[in-house]
C-alpha cells in the first residue's frame, strides 16, 4: 500500500512539472505606461500587461504598442529566451515537453518615441 501512494505521488507531481512547464509568461511594459498594445495583431490590452502561452519552442509573436503622441512601436520575441527547466525535467520522462525546453525572458520594456513636429 505505501509503494502504490509514493508512486502516486512521484505521478502527480510528474504531470504538474508537466503541465505547468509548458506554459511561459513574459512581463511587457512600455513608455509611456498605459499604451495599447497589440500581439499577433490582436489587442490584448494597455501596457503593462503579463502575456502568458503555451507555443513550442521557437514560436514567434509580433508586437505593436501605440500611445497618442508617439510614433507606433513594433517589435517581435520568440520563445527562445532562458532554458525552461521544469519542461527539460519533464523531457526526461516523457519526451514531449522538450517541445517547451525554452521560454521567455521575465520581463521587457520598450521605449517609444515621441512623435516630431
Amino acid at each position: 500500500m505505501k509503494n502504490k501512494i509514493l508512486q502516486f505521488i512521484s505521478l502527480i507531481l510528474s504531470l504538474t512539472i508537466l503541465v505547468s512547464s509548458c506554459s511561459s509568461t513574459t512581463l511587457i511594459s512600455s513608455i509611456p505606461s498605459d499604451s495599447k498594445l497589440y500581439v499577433n495583431g490582436e489587442l490584448v490590452g494597455k501596457t503593462p500587461f503579463k502575456y502568458r502561452d503555451s507555443k513550442i519552442v521557437g514560436s514567434s509573436n509580433t508586437v505593436r504598442i501605440e500611445s497618442e503622441g508617439y510614433e507606433t512601436y513594433n517589435t517581435t520575441f520568440t520563445k527562445d529566451e532562458e532554458v525552461n527547466v521544469g519542461a527539460m525535467i519533464g523531457g526526461f520522462f516523457f519526451l514531449v515537453p522538450f517541445l517547451w525546453v525554452m521560454k521567455y525572458k521575465k520581463s521587457r520594456l520598450y521605449e517609444l518615441n515621441p512623435i516630431k513636429d
